[in-house]
């Protein structure tokens, strides 16, 4: 009782020990493994790599929404609702929402979501992090178009909507009149398609207007048609002023036209067949950009323009037939057809002049409308910084690289991750069988935890014994009576829990009962039957040992027994369900059956340190058993060659 009374004290020491120790690592565990709202379940991490292992954008970013691209490769679209009118954003720091605009979410039939989120202050070579939030299935939309383009963004056209004119996504509900066809093979999911004939008309508001030399940057992705060398992208008229932004023998330029004349960018590089993103960016000078890199500039400021705009080609152009008339102040001194390079050389120039060289001649000729495709196209006041344009080819462009999605998490009682959608996909008769298993835990752990405290109090008394009783029976001169009786009665302290001593007690006894002959030798009968009473102590002795080791046997033989009986139980629940549900999604299986299979373990957690224990308890009760039997066997052979010291001397 007192053993096992000092186990239970052990087991209470330590299991205040593990707690405080889990307090410690939970106060430790950072901000970022909280949970902003308990009613959305899952959430997932994505980070903005701006490192050389990511975008590679080495140069300040501005402000600018990021693509998030979601696909069933990434993301189960089964978890959301079907229009993701569940999604919110959360910072890093996992409590400030981020404003984001859902251009598509199709979570049935293309499993396709594309999400632009307003991410403040990422940084160059560095990472910045925030948290996609679903699953509530009460939730509200929460896309915001306006809140997510917003600042300096006055025109954002995504070609999204099927029918109807193309709408601005920002605050300022610039939207145009009309739209160009439709089409779904868009860069970032449906774009607008030009075939040379229409075009798109954006009516002059007071938030396109522009002051002169106002930094400003037009911008849009573009798919030329492979067989069209030229067309007009975009085109702002302001009385006799003009601002052209287009393609010439597949190569792009701006063009600006004014009472003092008509300029136009220096020849670029020809566009490759696929997308590209284009930029003008304007202000003191004007620089084309091409996927992140200028490719060439024109010195001088825009005029003050404040007039209707078209996209796809100029307005004239609509009229079948009808050529518009040549711009005022132009110098006639191009020819039709005539390329950027060729209208350089027609101005003085050279041709394959430098970015920052200037055409200073005019192209008179009437300009071809676009064939081809065009997405995503914005008018931000401000002057574009390189890396954002950088961010923007690497997180919109072709071959995205700029986000990194984490693994999903699904929130429960038991945390977020994969052990909690585990625990939280456990089924109530799993529950039973796992709480069976940690009550047999729990003994098996107090058996192993008392008997090595008691085998090993045991182990030590005996040896302290066994150093006393030579003493002692040195100091005799080997009178074996005379030493049992004197260690007879009372212990020592430091011999409490020996079983040798218990041993010696019992021979002391007997052999007081005994009268040996003058020689100091006992008859026969007399040693046998001192060693049948050293053989029962030593029967009670084992018992005592061995006691309670039973208990680690069934721990060890019954664990996994009983742990596959749920894992089977449960397999057969998830299966039965998904029978009456007819759902055959690996989604609907696969946390049942993982929660199946957490009975198992539970059972060979409980068995395999029970056979760790058990195994090292047999052996260290054999040891003690061993000591027993050992010193009966010197006790016998002593009392048969005689009790006094002098029968064992030699020559007697």
């Amino acid at each position: 009782m007192q053993a096992a009374s000092r186990a239970w004290d052990m087991m209470r020491r330590m299991g205040a020990v593990l707690l405080l120790g889990l307090g410690v690592l939970l106060l430790r565990v950072p901000h970022a493994y909280a949970w902003w709202n308990g009613d959305w379940p899952y959430r997932m991490k994505v980070t903005v790599d701006t490192s050389a292992k990511g975008a590679d954008v080495t140069s300040p970013i501005g402000t600018v929404p990021v693509l998030l691209r979601l696909h069933d490769g990434n993301f189960n679209f089964a978890s959301a609702k079907q229009d993701g009118s569940d999604i919110r954003v959360v910072a890093g720091d996992d409590r400030t929402p981020l404003h984001f605009q859902i251009e598509k979410f199709d979570g049935l039939v293309d499993q396709v979501g594309l999400i632009w989120i307003d991410v403040p202050k990422m940084a160059a070579n560095g990472q910045t992090s925030f948290y996609l939030y679903w699953g509530n299935q009460k939730a509200e939309n929460g896309s915001d178009g306006k809140g997510t383009f917003t600042g300096n963004d006055v025109l954002v056209y995504h070609f999204a909507d099927t029918s109807g004119p193309a709408l601005d996504t920002t605050a300022y509900g610039n939207n145009a009149l009309n739209n160009a066809e439709h089409t779904d093979g868009g860069m970032i999911g449906e774009g607008a398609k030009f075939d040379g004939l229409h075009v798109i008309q954006i009516p002059a508001k007071p938030s396109l207007a522009l002051a002169a030399g106002q930094a400003t940057t037009f911008s849009m992705w573009v798919n030329p048609d492979a067989k069209s060398e030229a067309g007009v992208l975009y085109d702002l008229k302001s009385g006799a002023d003009e601002f052209t932004i287009g393609l010439d023998s597949h190569a792009p330029y701006v063009q600006v036209v004014t009472a003092a004349g008509t300029t136009r960018t220096p020849a670029a590089p020809a566009l490759s067949a696929g997308w590209h993103l284009l930029e003008v960016i304007t202000g003191a000078q004007v620089t084309l950009r091409v996927d992140g890199r200028d490719v060439a500039r024109m010195p001088g400021a825009l005029p003050a323009l404040a007039g209707p705009a078209t996209l796809g080609g100029v307005m004239a152009a609509a009229t079948p037939g009808a050529a518009p008339a040549a711009p005022a102040g132009a110098t006639p001194a191009a020819t039709p057809g005539a390329t950027a390079a060729t209208a350089a050389t027609a101005a003085g120039g050279a041709p394959g002049a430098t970015p920052d060289a200037t055409a200073g001649a005019a192209q008179a000729s009437p300009l071809p409308d676009y064939v081809g495709l065009m997405d995503e196209f914005r008018i931000v006041k401000a002057a574009e910084l390189p890396g954002t344009s950088a961010l923007r080819v690497k997180s919109e462009g072709p071959s995205p690289a700029a986000l990194v999605l984490a693994k999903p998490e699904q929130a429960s009682i038991f945390g977020s991750g994969v052990f909690g959608i585990i625990l939280k996909s456990v089924t109530p008769d799993a529950w039973f069988v796992i709480g069976i298993l940690g009550v047999m835990a729990a003994i098996s752990w107090v058996v192993m935890v008392g008997k090595g405290i008691y085998v090993g109090r045991v182990n030590k008394a005996n040896r302290i014994f066994r150093e006393a009783y030579g003493r002692q029976l040195h100091g005799t001169g080997g009178d074996l009576l005379e030493t049992l009786t004197s260690m007879h009665g009372a212990p020592e302290k430091a011999w409490r829990y020996s079983s040798l001593f218990r041993l010696n007690d019992v021979a002391a006894r007997e052999l007081a009962a005994r009268v040996p002959d003058v020689n100091g030798t006992l008859p026969g009968r007399s040693i046998a039957a001192v060693r049948s009473a050293l053989d029962a102590r030593l029967v009670t002795e084992t018992q005592h040992l061995n006691r309670l080791m039973v208990l680690l046997t069934i721990a060890i033989a019954g664990g996994p027994f009983i742990g596959l009986l749920g894992t089977v139980i449960g397999v057969m629940i998830t299966f039965a369900s998904i029978a009456q549900a007819g759902d055959v999604n690996v989604n609907a299986i696969a946390p049942g059956i993982s929660a199946a299979l957490l009975a198992t373990v539970a059972g060979l957690a409980v068995a395999i340190p029970a056979l760790f224990g058990y195994n090292y308890f047999n052996t260290r009760i054999s040891d003690a058993i061993s000591d027993m039997n050992v010193h009966i066997d010197m006790l016998v052979t002593r009392m048969g060659e005689g009790l006094r010291g002098r029968n064992l001397q030699a020559g007697e």
